[in-house]
């Protein structure tokens, strides 16, 4: 009950002081996370981020569609000399006038598993002899073919392992940057709040410190107290007085502060609502790691870069030793002097050809490379490993500051009532004369310093919750997980 009665009274307070303002927004911290997610400089970099990830992996995907495509000459005309070398070996420079027009349509298909590429093509070239006032048609009715590599890297194989990765990754890498942002602004958010609190207690400060001084004067006539307690007063009035002024500029500051990282416009004073806490939620580390493992983007980067390994292990291989490709295609051709003889009785075209390379000595270069590859692999195993126990441990370090920052924030609030009861009592009896001016200092400077130790508990709360919500892409408030929007 005191811990509520104390944020309902901080609240109260901050409400009644800002109530004179004609022109203010009040804010939540929840609030002023949405609007950073949504206007933010960082909020706008991540969604382009998100955006060249997802064209990359639409690239990706089409490597693996059916390609068809359109090439072509036309038109393709020439008027000019070339040098022609005559039987006794001198040059004649004979004039040449044509247009060697073409068309293409290429159709081509890999294949994931092996590697291969399936092709089609048609063919269709128009020769006008100018000079001679001549036409030549010469046209490829279909051809098709495969290209086969043997024993050579296989890039679309391991790219459909890799590629899927990358793009999770991305998208989870997102989601990161959008809790990244919620933990930047509680940051300004508390600066804020804090300032207001400051500028709060200040004034407060300021009008008790005058009600005494007068309270304190009308006894220095009657001879009830020293002058050197009226010099102490007078002096609390000048340094209440000073402190309004820092305020004011520190409110000023972390104003803007907070309004230019969330894109908020306007002139309006921004009113800051003091959070609540989130006293039944429950936190334990093991519950932590199962979500940080299913949801970040670390633990597929984990994935992703064991399997970059191995991709680099199976490169090293393809490019070592016996490497061959095996290329064959069968189709038509023919010319004619219009375009329907070019499809009548067209010839027939094969094609088998087998290109290959050993090496036959190359001083160790090929297993150099491998061996490489391979400890490379290990190396890249063994720090996966360690980064995952560096992951863990600091969700297990966060978990637990959390559980202690929730404590912690219980016991500031107790104090903070204390420590403003105390100082009204001691502020009473003063007035009645049972008090000292430096007792009364003293439970001032308490009760300021509960006050800001209670807000910046706050702080520490909700920037260790939205850090554990970073760490696991968890929503542990609602109980479930942070998804894109």
């Amino acid at each position: 009950m005191k811990i509520l009665y104390t944020i309902l009274l901080l609240t109260i307070s901050l409400n009644a002081f800002c109530s004179g303002e004609a022109d203010s927004t009040r804010l939540t911290l929840k609030e002023v996370v949405a609007m950073a997610k949504d206007n933010s400089i960082a909020a706008k970099q991540a969604v382009t981020t998100r955006e060249t990830k997802y064209w990359q992996w639409r690239t990706f995907k089409s490597n693996y569609q059916p390609q068809l495509s359109l090439n072509g000459n036309l038109p393709a005309y020439s008027k000019t000399s070339t040098p022609v070398v005559q039987p006794d070996g001198t040059i004649i420079f004979q004039p040449i006038h044509y247009d060697n027009s073409s068309l293409t349509l290429n159709f081509s298909q890999s294949i994931t598993a092996t590697g291969a590429t399936i092709y089609g093509q048609t063919q269709m070239q128009r020769f006008d002899d100018f000079d001679r006032n001549s036409i030549l048609y010469n046209g490829v009715p279909y051809a098709i073919g495969f290209s086969q590599p043997l024993g050579q890297f296989n890039s679309l194989k391991w790219d459909k392992k890799i590629q899927p990765l990358l793009y999770n990754e991305s998208r989870q890498a997102y989601i990161e940057a959008q809790e990244q942002i919620s933990i930047t602004v509680t940051g300004y958010f508390f600066d804020l709040l804090l300032a207001q609190v400051n500028l709060q207690t200040a004034e407060a400060n300021l009008i008790n410190t005058q009600k005494i001084l007068k309270i304190a004067n009308l006894k220095f006539d009657l001879g009830k107290v020293s002058k050197n307690e009226i010099l102490q007063l007078q002096l609390e009035q000048l340094n209440a007085k000073k402190a309004v002024g820092t305020a004011k500029r520190d409110m000023e500051i972390a104003t803007l502060n907070l309004r230019s990282y969330i894109g908020h416009e306007g002139d309006e004073k921004i009113v800051l609502q003091v959070p609540e806490t989130i006293s039944q939620m429950s936190v334990t580390a093991d519950r932590v790691l199962t979500e940080a493992f299913a949801n970040r983007s670390d633990a597929i980067a984990f994935m992703r870069r064991i399997a970059e390994a191995k991709r680099d292990v199976a490169l090293a291989h393809g490019q070592t030793g016996l490497t061959a490709t095996l290329t064959a295609n069968i189709g038509t051709s023919n010319s004619a002097k219009n375009i329907v003889g070019v499809y009548r009785s067209p010839q027939n075209q094969q094609l088998v050809e087998l290109q290959f390379s050993i090496p036959v000595l190359d001083w160790g270069r090929s297993k150099a490379k491998i061996k490489t590859a391979e400890a490379n692999q290990k190396f890249t195993e063994y720090s996966v490993e360690q980064d995952k126990q560096t992951f863990k441990q600091q969700i297990v370090t966060q978990v637990s500051l959390f559980n202690v920052m929730k404590d912690q924030l219980a016991l500031t609030a107790e104090a903070d009532s204390i420590a403003s009861e105390k100082y009204k009592i001691a502020r009473e009896r003063y007035v009645l004369g049972d008090l000292s001016i430096t007792d009364l200092s003293i439970a001032f400077q308490e009760n300021d310093q509960a006050k800001r130790d209670y807000v910046q508990s706050l702080r520490d709360f909700w920037s260790a919750y939205y850090q554990l919500r970073y760490l696991s892409l968890y929503d542990f408030e609602k109980n479930e997980k942070i998804t894109c929007k």
